[in-house]
């Protein structure tokens, strides 16, 4: 790129072939009317031209580029103020490039004070969270998207839609992190729960209290994978004026289920999970198409500052361009590893939303596109024989989580449910025999294979 001095004489430059743009140590022209410098002279001298923004032409060190002319921070007398501002200016950033950018800067430039732009602070907003936010807003056919630090965070929020007195219905088998902050968090505040199997309408519509605020579905459950009509425990919620539908979304993603069509007033998700895919970004989200409610969930994601980095919602952009792609695989892996184990002798029990054995498998049908990769199964025998098989396994990694591209195995008293109490676990079904799959993107043979040498060691001996 060409480069301009300020003086008459001087053209266009070839860059570093110029002179003056030549490293100063380099320069050989001396002033004539004095003795030629040493090499000693010669350096001090050309520093203290330095200092003085001036060369041993005499002409300014801090140059115009041709490429800033239009940028009123193009250049200034003196270098640290030249190195901080030069082609910075916050109004170029219209360049149409096709992939959004990262956008890293903490807070904006205002057009004139007290004036309210666009954005101004990133906990705020930010242009790359914007983008994020657009998509999963766009996927779930809502108007409003809110994206958190994480899930949890994004559960925190809404719940600081509550106040001290009232109270909310809660599906009795959610997330254990659900589970968790509501029983030992959120009934801290004066806030009232109630957990229920919400698989059953009627038992929501027992709960209800004038007090009510807020009803919380999870369907496919996590980890027994009970599908809850959303259609039908909305209609009976709302038939109390002021109760607020969420429905967590993390099993299925938007590209299966879309609570918001449904009746839910807000999807909640993990984005952590499917609609990322890659299980190297920690977000969750609101979504919603109530104007008023959405108000409220921007001030409390603003007031409470849990929001994600720029990067991180650089990263969910870039997993959202696969989901549909990926969302057929895990469905397809899913169904052929849940098949297997169903006709495995050493499985005792196997729960698939698409196996026709399900309890609410008509449900999942009507409500639902297709199916994730999840499955719970029982193992015969015990604790022993499942934490034997988790051992074992090669291809499945043992860890918590699910929906990236990789096949993963936990056992949900020991790991993901471990602070649900051992009652409630027993009530919900959740026994030292139950083993969660997410079932992952590779070749469905080898996770099959992998299932089968595991199950081999953990159980030797088939026991009718």
């Amino acid at each position: 790129m060409s480069c301009q001095t300020e003086t008459k004489d001087d053209k266009s430059c070839a860059s570093r072939n110029c002179n003056n743009h030549r490293s100063h140590t380099d320069h050989t022209a001396t002033d004539h009317t004095t003795a030629p410098a040493t090499k000693e002279t010669q350096t001090a001298d050309t520093y203290t031209k330095i200092i003085n923004n001036k060369d041993h032409h005499g002409l300014d060190l801090v140059k115009k580029c041709s490429c800033a002319d239009d940028d009123p921070f193009g250049t200034f007398p003196h270098f640290a103020t030249t190195v901080i501002h030069a082609g910075q200016n916050p109004k170029q950033w219209n360049c149409r490039a096709v992939v959004p950018l990262i956008s890293l800067s903490t807070t904006f430039q205002a057009e004139e004070p007290g004036a309210e732009g666009k954005f101004e602070y990133v906990r705020a907003g930010n242009p790359t969270r914007k983008v994020a936010e657009t998509c999963v807003a766009a996927i779930e056919n809502g108007k409003h998207c809110f994206l958190y630090a994480s899930g949890l965070a994004a559960t925190v929020n809404i719940f600081h839609l509550l106040k001290g007195g009232d109270h909310v219905i809660c599906m009795d088998d959610v997330y254990g992190g659900t589970n968790r902050y509501i029983n030992k968090v959120l009934v801290t505040m004066d806030i009232e729960a109630t957990f229920v199997d919400a698989t059953e309408p009627a038992n929501v519509k027992q709960a209800l209290k004038p007090n009510t605020k807020m009803l919380w579905l999870e369907t496919p459950t996590n980890p027994t994978l009970k599908v809850v009509d959303i259609e039908a425990a909305s209609a009976v919620a709302h038939q109390q004026p002021g109760v607020i539908v969420v429905v967590d979304n993390t099993f299925m993603s938007s590209y299966f289920q879309r609570p918001l069509d449904l009746g839910a007033d807000v999807s909640f998700q993990s984005l952590t999970k499917y609609m990322n895919g890659h299980s190297d970004v920690l977000m969750g989200s609101l979504t919603t198409n109530n104007d008023e409610l959405a108000e409220k969930l921007k001030f409390l994601q603003n007031a409470l500052g849990a929001v994600p980095s720029p990067f991180d919602c650089y990263m969910l952009n870039r997993g959202l361009k696969t989901l549909a792609l990926r969302m057929r695989q895990h469905m397809k892996n899913g169904l052929q590893v849940a098949r297997y184990l169903q006709d495995n002798p050493r499985v005792e029990k196997v729960i698939h939303p698409g196996l026709p054995s399900h309890p609410q498998h008509a449900i999942a049908k009507k409500q639902c596109k297709g199916y994730s990769g999840m499955i719970t199964f029982s193992i015969k025998g015990g604790r022993e024989e499942a934490c034997l098989f988790l051992k074992s396994l090669k291809v499945f990694s043992l860890a918590e989580s699910l929906g990236g591209y990789e096949s993963l195995a936990e056992h949900p008293a020991l790991m993901t449910h471990a602070s649900v109490s051992v009652e409630d676990r027993m009530k919900l079904g959740i026994t030292d025999s139950m083993i969660r799959l997410s079932v992952g993107l590779e070749d469905v043979e080898d996770l099959i294979e992998d299932l089968d040498e595991a199950l081999m060691k953990a159980v030797p001996i088939v026991r009718n």
